[in-house]
């Protein structure tokens, strides 16, 4: 499962971030400022379109991501 597939209110744990070509600059730093195996992660907010940011809290820093970043973090949800 990937991040953009979580629910509002979803709560998970980081799997990877996965590259979308051989040095991906974004996925580099989604790394660098907390997307890292085993940090938990809950969807704060969605926007109302389909393609819409979200707000994302990884560990105690919240974030607004793109449904395409989103979409490179694995995750597996906490129940």
């Amino acid at each position: 499962m990937n991040l953009s597939e979580l629910p509002k209110g979803g709560q998970a744990i980081v799997v990877s971030v996965r590259n979308s070509r051989e040095l991906d600059p974004i996925a580099h730093r989604m790394r660098e400022l907390g997307f890292v195996v085993d940090a938990p992660v809950k969807i704060l907010a969605r926007g109302l379109f389909k393609d819409s940011p979200l707000v994302v809290r990884v560990g105690n820093t919240r974030f607004a991501l793109r449904k395409k970043e989103a979409e490179r973090i694995q995750i597996k949800e906490v129940i």
